[in-house]
């Protein structure tokens, strides 16, 4: 696809904007896709982020594009250009990564997904909108400034938008959502581990939507 700024940042924009907050999942178990998936999707958090940290993560992705028809399944840990293509094939779509490089960036200019890169820095952010980027996840948030960093970003940076990431909790997700640069908010305390390990869907479905309420807080 030949992305323009225009039309990549209308993309992002569409995922960034259908839930406040993005549960960041790191999928162990095969088995859990679907039903974490849908007590994500079903209790208001229909954008997920499936990370590729485990060996399972593309054939989650797989399955939870065949058989969650209400979720908007992306990728994120998205390191490489060859991570890009795969996550393509999978059905994702979106892909998000933990920061960018060139390569990256030359193969999300022809990708069939709208990418989003992660910034720390001015510097990068403006490396970022060289590319002709203006979406950007902004990680690690808290241990880069977190808020102060992002009310600082505004003033030069004021086309761009956001999505948090790194150290944000259901206590400090509202004062995030509340800065007008900042679209949603990324975590996984939605998805406490002993909930994961004990299938225990209901409690996770529950906390997710607590997560719808956070901005109105």
């Amino acid at each position: 696809m030949n992305w323009t700024s225009a039309s990549r940042n209308a993309a992002v924009d569409a995922v960034f904007d259908a839930a406040p907050i993005v549960p960041v999942l790191s999928i162990e178990r095969l088995e859990d896709a679907v039903p974490l998936a849908r007590a994500l999707a079903d209790n208001g958090l229909p954008v997920l982020e499936v990370t590729l940290r485990t060996g399972v993560a593309r054939a989650a992705i797989e399955r939870i594009v065949r058989e969650v028809p209400n979720a908007i399944v992306g990728a994120g840990t998205v390191l490489r250009p060859d991570d890009l293509r795969s996550v393509i094939d999978a059905g994702a779509v979106f892909a998000i990564a933990p920061g960018s490089t060139d390569a990256l960036y030359e193969a999300a200019a022809d990708a069939a997904i709208p990418f989003i890169p992660a910034i720390a820095t001015a510097s990068e952010l403006m490396r970022g909108l060289d590319h002709g980027h203006a979406r950007f996840k902004f990680f690690p948030a808290e241990s880069s400034g977190g808020i102060a960093a992002l009310k600082s970003f505004a003033g030069p940076f004021a086309q761009v938008r956001f999505c948090p990431t790194g150290g944000i909790d259901a206590a400090k997700a509202p004062a995030y959502l509340a800065l007008p640069n900042v679209a949603t908010v990324g975590g996984s305390w939605m998805v406490p581990k002993a909930a994961l390990d004990a299938g225990d869907w209901t409690t996770i479905g529950r906390l997710a939507a607590e997560c719808t309420r956070l901005r109105a807080r």
